[in-house]
């Protein structure tokens, strides 16, 4: 990959951020809803958003492989995590592996929420 396709990459990731924010602000200050269900919202938008583009370029060989990193871990990826999960999961299931997707969804969970009470407990300590 090109140094081009890196710094496209990034500027997508720049994107996706700044529209995570900005959907997050407008959730609270505009639609007056507190936190953390704008996070939610930005969530299950990203989870949707995901959905649409992995079929689309299921259905459209044609798409670039650059195009798909860029959209997908790019704008999306600095949107929310939380959509390459979705899709990982969602795959998973669709393979057949439910009881591997159920795991899974736990572990992530799970580790995620222990994983950042340890960030901050470390924070506290250091």
């Amino acid at each position: 990959m090109s140094l081009q396709f890196y710094l496209l990459l990034a500027c997508a990731g720049g994107l996706g951020a700044v529209c995570r924010f900005s959907l997050g602000q407008f959730a609270i200050r505009v639609l007056d809803i507190p936190t953390p269900w704008p996070t939610m919202l930005v969530n299950c938008l990203g989870a949707l958003l995901i959905g649409v583009l992995a079929q689309v370029f299921t259905n459209r060989a044609s798409a670039s492989v650059e195009l798909q990193f860029w959209l997908i871990s790019g704008l999306l990826g600095g949107f929310t995590t939380f959509s390459a999960f979705s899709l990982e999961t969602v795959l998973l299931i669709q393979a057949g592996h439910w009881s591997e997707a159920l795991t899974y969804i736990c572990l992530s969970v799970l580790l995620c929420v222990l994983m950042c009470m340890a960030g901050m407990q470390l924070v506290r300590f250091v």
